[in-house]
């Protein structure tokens, strides 16, 4: 296969947490999961594009110019012709081939939004997307657009019991620890804010004083952002009330 020197993509295994976003969101099929990371694994079905960058959670994929096989239009398009003609009888978008499942970018409002009879007493998930984990979620998600947004400590679920009426209801969710992830979520949060149309922000987090780090958090990628947007924060005891 004829090389040429041109623009490709790069993937840092070290960063890369096996979400499989990336192998989505190429069109094309560049990109496989291995043994937990993605792969480049058709050098002639990348066309330097980037359409899997803005869907890496975690800033595995970046550009370089490098000696690489020559972008193949005609192979690229066989493939998707063959894949399509094993996939046309399945309509449900959340079973992409390629990547982690678990990790697939799916949206439940109907859901998540319906109303229940009145006296029905069983409970109903009222979570609108997937996936809910702050690292995990691509900053340009569909379900983003338009969205009243709850960022929740992820303990507040465990504590509180009506969180999926009270807090999760009509809102897409995003949960974590900044403990226990170990990171600060101020950058990422910023560009979900910036970069889509938020309505509103609630912040949900426990009384405890590590659940700071959540709230600092999206307080700092609200003024960031440079948008006005209303919010409000809201503190849950340990043994489960509406403290602030």
């Amino acid at each position: 296969m004829a090389k040429e020197l041109r623009k490709i993509i790069r993937i840092d295994e070290e960063k890369c947490n096996g979400c499989g976003l990336c192998a989505t969101a190429c069109h094309e099929g560049a990109i496989d999961i291995i043994e937990g990371k993605a792969k480049l694994v058709r050098e002639h079905f990348c066309d330097g594009l980037g359409d899997c960058l803005p869907s890496c959670p975690t800033g595995a994929i970046s550009f370089e110019e490098r000696e690489a096989d020559a972008y193949d239009e005609a192979a690229v398009k066989e493939s998707q012709r063959k894949k399509g003609e094993t996939t046309m009888n399945h309509t449900d978008h959340s079973h992409h081939s390629g990547g982690c499942p678990g990790s697939r970018v799916r949206m439940m409002k109907a859901a998540a939004q319906e109303e229940l009879p009145a006296a029905s007493a069983k409970p109903v998930s009222r979570l609108a997307q997937w996936p809910v984990q702050i690292k995990l979620v691509p900053v340009n998600a569909p379900f983003f657009d338009g969205a009243k947004l709850l960022i929740a400590a992820d303990c507040t679920a465990y504590a509180y019991g009506s969180f999926h009426e009270e807090f999760m209801k009509g809102k897409v969710t995003l949960i974590g620890c900044p403990k226990l992830d170990a990171v600060d979520y101020t950058e990422k949060l910023t560009e979900i804010i910036r970069n889509n149309s938020i309505q509103s922000v609630t912040i949900l987090r426990m009384e405890v004083p590590c659940c700071g780090g959540i709230q600092n958090a999206a307080q700092k990628a609200l003024q960031a952002s440079g948008k006005f947007i209303p919010w409000q924060v809201v503190t849950i005891s340990t043994d489960g009330k509406i403290i602030d």
